[in-house]
């Protein structure tokens, strides 16, 4: 039921499926805008690059059939990329007829952008077709640092409001061009469920045993991968074979039906290992807390929610590591001393010493943690509400979120 006496607030998210993050982060503050203000406040998600043109359309199937097969030609994906910050520094190059046709029939209050490419132009766009003093802009970028890697595309001055993950992020956009009291450090963004369903000590032991079948005490690895599927699930397996008696496995394998296919058969072939298989998996924050470490490539996203559910970091760089990837994988080099594997016996000199010596792997956990932080998702949502009820007929009340038990995960 809307408030009386208060205009619904209307915001449109802009997004793209470069990797499954950017969608994660739209389809969270969507999520979290109902949680909270229920329909008083209007979330319309578009999938701008896709949707807009042909050129953008081939971009984002490019960057996405690279990050399968080519990691490393991404070095050169990234530099062509980062033309667009040039030919969009006033306006839209490609696409602007379909953005200014979704502006003119929705008519925002607010344009939040979760994606490099759709700031330059887009703001500015916003503006000359709505009215400067109708209409806020503002950017959510997730990345952990700064430097190569970091986006030209990700800064627009004229942003209204800029949110990064980390004060080191924070750091470097400022330094590129965005006004420091424009800017907020909030982090993690991730939907409201994965707040509340936070798992106690023995409430993860019962996760493990009843609803994965694993043993409740052995050292679980998370082989994970993100939407498209991109992992080395296959080369990495043999390594934890070798230690089957103290170690287990989950799996998930995105929507790369290939690879799940073959995993169902080598699960088959080795009954003496013990092990949680799935495709694509929509509860991946479950499965982090009842693992003790995950092995994943650096989008911003899964890695943001290991650092939240205390799930260590073993990188995966088979392949190369794309630029943006170097962002998350340097944060996290520098500030908990994460290792990165290119191959098999990268893997097993990790598990082998964690094995054979506990306390590294209790050191290398203690590291990672001290990365943490703490804070409440409801900020940013009620912040960036706040930023369009500026034009959108004053603040609306949020409801109280209710919290979820917080647990520590458990060293084996």
């Amino acid at each position: 039921m809307t408030v009386p006496g208060l205009p619904k607030i209307r915001i449109l998210v802009l997004t793209s499926s470069t990797g499954g993050g950017h969608d994660a982060r739209a389809e969270a503050f969507a999520e979290w805008c109902f949680q909270l203000y229920q329909h008083n406040v209007d979330v319309r998600i578009e999938q701008m690059l896709e949707k807009s043109s042909v050129v953008n359309r081939a971009g984002v199937r490019l960057y996405n059939r690279l990050q399968l097969s080519a990691p490393w030609v991404h070095k050169v994906f990234y530099a062509v990329v980062e033309l667009l910050s040039y030919l969009n520094r006033r306006r839209v190059t490609f696409g602007a007829e379909y953005y200014v046709q979704v502006l003119e029939e929705y008519r925002p209050h607010l344009v939040l952008s979760v994606h490099d490419c759709l700031n330059r132009g887009y703001f500015q766009l916003a503006r000359e077709v709505l009215g400067a003093d109708q209409v806020r802009c503002a950017t959510y970028c997730g990345e952990f640092s700064g430097g190569w890697g970091y986006s030209r595309n990700w800064i627009e001055p004229t942003v209204d409001r800029y949110f990064s993950r980390t004060p080191t992020a924070n750091d470097y956009a400022v330094k590129k061009g965005i006004a420091r009291e424009k800017t907020r450090v909030r982090g993690y963004l991730m939907l409201p469920k994965a707040h509340l369903e936070e798992f106690s000590i023995p409430e993860r032991r019962d996760f493990r045993v009843k609803q994965l079948g694993l043993d409740p005490d052995r050292f679980t690895v998370f082989l994970a991968t993100g939407g498209n599927g991109a992992n080395n699930h296959l080369e990495l397996l043999p390594v934890l074979l070798k230690h089957a008696a103290r170690v287990q496995a989950i799996i998930i394998c995105g929507k790369d039906k290939e690879t799940y296919n073959k995993l169902v058969h080598w699960r088959a072939t080795h009954p003496e290992f013990t092990c949680h298989l799935e495709g694509y998996s929509d509860i991946v924050h479950l499965l982090m807390q009842a693992s003790d470490a995950i092995v994943t490539r650096g989008g911003t996203t899964t890695c943001a929610k290991a650092l939240h559910f205390q799930c260590p970091i073993i990188f995966n760089a088979f392949g190369g590591i794309m630029p943006q990837e170097e962002l998350t994988w340097k944060f996290f080099r520098n500030g908990a001393d994460s290792q990165k594997i290119e191959n098999a016996g990268d893997f097993a000199r990790i598990i082998d010493g964690w094995l054979a010596d506990p306390a590294g792997y209790s050191r290398a956990r203690e590291k990672f943690l001290a990365l943490r932080y703490v804070e409440d998702p409801t900020v940013l949502i009620e912040e960036l509400v706040g930023l369009a009820g500026e034009v959108g007929g004053g603040t609306v009340p949020a409801r109280p979120f209710p919290r979820g038990p917080v647990g520590s995960p458990r060293l084996w």
